[in-house]
C-alpha cells in the first residue's frame, strides 16, 4: 500500500508538473547558477541556471512514461509469443523457447546501448529498444500458464462446441493467465526506468533539452564535488520510484495468488 501511495504521488505530480512546476522547464536563472536550496528555488539550481525542482518533475513525465510504456509493450509482445507457444506446441513451441533462450543468453546492456546509439535519442526509439530485451520472461511465464490452462475442463468444453483456437486462446486462456502478467508487467516498469536511466546516464538515452533523471544524473556527474546535490535529486528519484514499483509488485502478487489469500 505504501508503494501504491507513492506510485501515486509520482504520477500526480507528472501529470500535474505544468501547473505545480514553479518555472517552465526551459527557464535559465544565469544570476543563480548552482545555486543551493532556497525560497526562490527549493531544490537549488544546475549549471545552466535551471531550476531542479522544475527539471525533475518534468523529468518524472519522461522516465515514467518510458517506464509504463516499455512495460506494456513487454507484457504484450512476451504474451503473444507465450501463448502461441504454449497452445500450439510442437515444433513452433521449440523454435519460440529456443529463440527466448537466445536472446535471454545475450548480454543486455552492450546491445542496448548500440541499439540505443542508432535508435534512441527519443522516446519512442527508447522504448522500443526496452521492449526488444524485456518481453522474454513474461513470454516464459505465459507459455507456462497456458501449459496448465489448455487441459483444464474449460477449455476442452469449449473445443467441443467448436470454439476456434483464436476464440480459446484470447477469451479463456489469456484473462486466466493475466494475473502474473500484471505482477510482472508492474516489477518491469521499474526495471525499465532503471534501463532509460542507465543508457541516458552514458548519453544514448532521452537527449537534452529534455529532461529525464538519467539525463540529470548525467549532468551532474562533472559538478559533484562542487554541488552534490545536483546528483543526490534525481539519484533519490529513482531510487524511490523504482523501490515502490517493487513493493507494489510484490503486494500485487500476494493479492492475486489465491493460494495466499486467507
Amino acid at each position: 500500500m505504501a508503494g501504491g501511495g507513492v506510485i501515486l504521488v509520482l504520477v500526480a505530480s507528472a501529470v500535474l508538473s505544468p501547473w505545480i512546476a514553479p518555472y517552465p522547464p526551459t527557464h535559465i536563472d544565469l544570476a543563480n547558477r548552482m545555486s543551493p536550496p532556497s525560497w526562490k528555488h527549493p531544490l537549488g539550481t544546475d549549471e545552466l541556471g535551471h531550476d531542479v525542482l522544475t527539471r525533475l518533475l518534468y523529468a518524472g513525465r519522461v522516465s515514467l512514461t518510458v517506464g509504463f510504456s516499455a512495460a506494456v509493450a513487454s507484457a504484450l509482445l512476451g504474451t503473444v509469443v507465450g501463448l502461441v507457444s504454449g497452445f500450439y506446441g510442437g515444433w513452433l513451441d521449440n523454435v519460440l523457447m529456443r529463440f527466448v533462450d537466445i536472446m535471454l543468453s545475450i548480454p543486455d546492456l552492450p546491445i542496448l546501448i548500440i541499439l540505443a546509439r542508432y535508435f534512441g535519442g527519443s522516446l519512442v526509439g527508447i522504448v522500443a529498444v526496452i521492449t526488444a530485451f524485456g518481453w522474454m520472461g513474461t513470454a516464459r511465464l505465459v507459455r507456462g500458464e497456458v501449459l496448465k490452462l489448455k487441459r483444464t475442463d474449460f477449455v476442452e468444453a469449449a473445443r467441443a462446441l467448436g470454439a476456434s483456437p483464436a476464440r480459446i486462446m484470447w477469451r479463456h486462456l489469456v484473462p486466466n493467465a493475466l494475473a502474473p502478467v500484471i505482477v510482472a508487467a508492474t516489477l518491469a516498469v521499474g526495471g525499465a526506468i532503471l534501463t532509460e536511466a542507465a543508457l541516458s546516464y552514458l548519453g544514448f538515452g532521452i537527449q537534452p533539452p529534455t529532461p529525464s533523471w538519467g539525463n540529470m544524473l548525467q549532468n551532474a556527474q562533472d559538478f559533484i564535488w562542487r554541488t552534490p546535490l545536483l546528483a543526490f535529486w534525481p539519484g533519490l528519484m529513482i531510487f524511490l520510484t523504482v523501490l515502490a514499483f517493487n513493493f507494489f509488485g510484490d503486494g500485487l502478487r500476494d493479492a492475486l495468488d489465491p493460494r495466499l489469500r486467507t
